[in-house]
């Protein structure tokens, strides 16, 4: 059976203009070269653009949204699931792999494409946000991090240097460095420490990188809320020896639209012919807005997350799943979604899935599989065809007709305190 990622690639190569016209071929990898970026296409009425990303484990399209599978799982699914719903780069956690099962032993098995069994590219981020998320349980000096583990509260010391051994043993294609994410909000003096603070550990992961030939290093551009401060991050990290560039910082509480005038301060500071990879952002109108705005990688847990909770994904919005009316719906959960689950499985039956509870359960195990197939491929589906919309020229009219019939849950939450009863 032809997965979904085969019918989507040929349904762009048919279109006017599609993949066959523009995205041509790339050549192998040379010895010593990590990683290779090319700009296919660009919007004419934004920044949004379509590239070609090469890895040595193989060809990623962009703009792309990356599943995550924090202890080399995604959660619920396994590699056949990805491959079948489109998925060509995965992610993967530094800090929970550090900790548990441990770096050592993950490349004892081949790294983590022999450990997780999967074929494609991976990328791992370096576990600083998880660091840095941990507040008054963590110290940091200009030397390193150190930080009570959360498993069994020893005492673990990362610096970036140990980050960039720990990630030479995983082996993913593309690896960051350490950097210090701050919260939202923050006061502008720490912010400014802790960008000089990324800037200089930045310098010392360059310098310590093992295996520079094989895996592609990002440079981690950070600046808190400050605009001025973004981009003074994103020249200086852009003017380093980077293989791209993960920006950091953002999605971590403040309101949207400062989070795109900082997206905004960034972008256009850094080099203009490597990728881009937003950090952390997932939603499916924040992908077409981060496109909009120059984004080539997106990664997020909320999908998988979202739909554990009975949250999924349809082009209206959010719907939850456990709801009645749900329970005698013989269609699938989105008509227009052509993942396995909606294929094969009514929205009646999720219903049941996740409501069939006990003392010991939340709801059958096949309904979490089932739910994150198609929150996954949902979120996969719109990327594909954001993308095949900027080789076509038509991107803007493509985010407009999704936005106009799709109510995120910040605005449908809004809507019903709006309509609730005073008094």
């Amino acid at each position: 059976m032809a997965s979904e990622r085969d019918e989507a690639a040929e349904q762009e190569a048919a279109m006017p203009g599609g993949r066959a016209a523009h995205d041509g071929e790339m050549e192998p990898l040379k010895a010593g070269e990590p990683l290779r970026f090319r700009v296919v296409s660009r919007d004419a009425r934004s920044r949004a653009r379509a590239g070609l990303l090469l890895t040595p484990h193989g060809l990623v399209r962009t703009p792309v949204f990356m599943p995550v599978g924090t202890h080399a799982t995604v959660k619920a699914v396994g590699p056949d699931d990805l491959e079948a719903i489109g998925a060509s780069v995965v992610l993967s956690n530094t800090y929970h792999l550090l900790l548990r099962p441990g770096p050592e032993l993950v490349a004892r098995f081949g790294g983590l494409h022999g450990f997780m069994r999967w074929p494609g590219p991976i990328l791992t981020d370096s576990g600083g946000f998880q660091v840095f998320s941990l507040g008054k349980l963590r110290e940091v000096t200009d030397a390193k991090v150190t930080f009570r583990s959360h498993l069994d509260g020893a005492e673990v010391v990362m610096t970036p240097e140990s980050v960039m051994h720990t990630e030479a043993l995983l082996g993913a294609d593309i690896i960051l460095p350490l950097d210090e994410c701050l919260p939202y909000p923050c006061a502008p003096e720490a912010g400014k420490a802790a960008t000089e603070r990324t800037h200089r550990w930045a310098e010392r992961a360059l310098a310590a990188r093992e295996r520079p030939g094989e895996q592609a290093l990002f440079g981690i551009p950070q600046g808190s809320m400050d605009a001025a401060l973004r981009a003074e991050s994103a020249r200086f990290t852009g003017s380093l020896p980077f293989d791209g560039f993960s920006i950091g910082g953002l999605s971590v509480g403040e309101p949207k639209p400062l989070m795109w005038t900082m997206l905004e301060a960034t972008i256009p500071e850094l080099p203009d012919g490597k990728p881009r990879h937003l950090l952390g952002v997932g939603s499916p109108d924040d992908l077409l807005e981060g496109i909009e705005r120059g984004v080539d990688m997106f990664d997020c847990v909320l999908p998988t997350r979202t739909a554990r909770t009975g949250g999924l994904y349809t082009a209206s919005g959010r719907l939850n799943i456990r709801s009645a009316p749900f329970r005698e719906e013989r269609g699938p959960v989105d008509p227009t979604c052509d993942c396995y689950t909606c294929r094969t499985f009514s929205a009646g039956y999720l219903h049941h899935l996740i409501r069939a509870e006990d003392d010991e359960s939340r709801g059958e195990l096949l309904y979490y599989r089932l739910a994150s197939i198609h929150n996954l491929r949902f979120l996969i589906r719109l990327v594909e065809g954001a993308r095949a919309a900027i080789i076509a020229g038509t991107f803007p009219e493509y985010k407009a007709a999704f936005l106009a019939g799709f109510t995120p849950p910040d605005r449908e939450a809004e809507e019903r305190k709006r309509q609730r009863p005073r008094g």
